[in-house]
């Protein structure tokens, strides 16, 4: 299949049909992460997994960086 982008705006977008929507399960309101190969666009379907790993791998960071502040906060 061949998909030519559209203008929207400033931008421009890639419309991607219902058909394919419904093969990935996923809607317009699904969250994506594209990604590149420095070739070709990865677009792929964020899985709620990914989400909260991510939210985890945020506190770890934020906790390690400001631990005493947060400690000082907290009393």
């Amino acid at each position: 299949m061949v998909k030519r982008l559209i203008q929207h705006g400033n931008s421009v977008a890639l419309v991607i049909d219902k058909p394919i929507l419904e093969l990935l399960n996923v809607t317009f309101d699904t969250p994506f992460e594209i990604t590149t190969d420095g070739r070709n666009l990865i677009l792929s379907p964020q899985s709620e997994g990914n989400a909260e790993i991510d939210v985890m791998d945020s506190l770890e960071k934020i906790n390690k960086k400001y631990s005493n502040a947060l400690r000082r906060l907290g009393k």
